[in-house]
């Protein structure tokens, strides 16, 4: 069941920014170990953006591998050319992945039009379940909620992750979509909110460095628990703050490195944490007990 606390793993790498294998299970063990619900590999945390598709295939099969079954994988598999995004979807159903997380076209600015057409091709092409994900701070581009729910009506697209922070427009979306539609959180401050006006889940940068929270913080939201899920996410504010201090994946995976869990590989354009946020990220991970 694709639901809760979807982490959206970090691509660790080796410092000539190789692939580090044996880090990618490790992480994969932990997150089986601390209770997280589903792994999203090679999504925008992952670098997706600077693996080429060997890489990023190689990524998803190793992930499925390592998971073998015990909770679901979602294959970040978007792409502003719609031929390359089934191309990877494709690879994506053939390693096995549960189901595709695909970012709206970036940097060419489609048309609402073009948004539709752009994912109804890949539903159409691949026979895979598909969330669409909607980031206009990254993209661009946003796509409306009556596109949205005009994509749900499509049997294999099963969701969204709707990382604009905006309760109203989720609410909108949850309200209106068909039965059995996914409305994910991208946006780990906000959250909370949406998973108790109904949504599903979150797809997390935050539960990379404290996975076992960010599941029973998740639970408990969707359970309706307000006050304990609040509580647990007041308690990592800092934290998610400190994960976009720069853009992300820059500060989840020094604070990684910090914690030892990686190395300090982040391939270009990204670079490794200003230092002047060195001090802040420590002090989040210092208050959640990480370091």
């Amino acid at each position: 069941m694709i639901q809760g606390s979807m982490v959206a793993l970090v691509t660790p790498m080796n410092a000539d920014n190789s692939l580090d294998w044996q880090r990618l299970s490790a992480l994969v063990d932990w997150h089986l170990e601390q209770g997280t619900h589903a792994i999203v590999a090679v999504g925008t945390t992952g670098e997706s953006a600077t693996l080429d598709v060997d890489e990023h295939l190689a990524v998803i099969t190793h992930v499925v591998n390592q998971v073998a079954g015990k909770i679901p994988v979602i294959a970040g598999t978007g792409a502003n050319s719609t031929s390359e995004a089934i191309e990877l979807t494709e690879g994506a159903k053939n390693a096995g992945a549960d189901a595709c997380l695909l970012v709206t076209p970036y940097y060419n600015k489609p048309t609402q039009q073009g948004l539709y057409l752009h994912h109804k091709a890949i539903a159409e092409a691949v026979d895979i379940p598909q969330l669409l994900y909607n980031v206009p701070g990254r993209t661009a581009v946003d796509m409306q909620p009556d596109v949205v729910l005009e994509l749900a009506k499509l049997p294999n697209i099963i969701g969204i992750k709707e990382a604009t922070g905006d309760m109203v427009r989720a609410k909108a979306i949850i309200d209106a979509a068909p039965d059995g539609f996914k409305i994910i959180s991208g946006d780990d401050e906000t959250a909370v909110e949406l998973m108790l006006l109904g949504g599903h889940g979150d797809i997390s940068v935050t539960a990379n460095v404290i996975p076992g929270k960010l599941a029973q913080m998740c639970e408990l939201a969707i359970a309706g628990k307000a006050e304990e899920a609040r509580a647990i996410n007041d308690s990592l504010m800092s934290l998610h703050r400190a994960m976009f201090l720069e853009a992300n994946p820059i500060p989840v995976k020094w604070a990684l490195a910090q914690m030892g869990v990686i190395g300090e590989g982040i391939r270009l354009p990204m670079t490794p944490l200003s230092d002047v946020y060195h001090e802040q990220v420590r002090t989040a991970l210092r208050d959640a007990g990480l370091l």
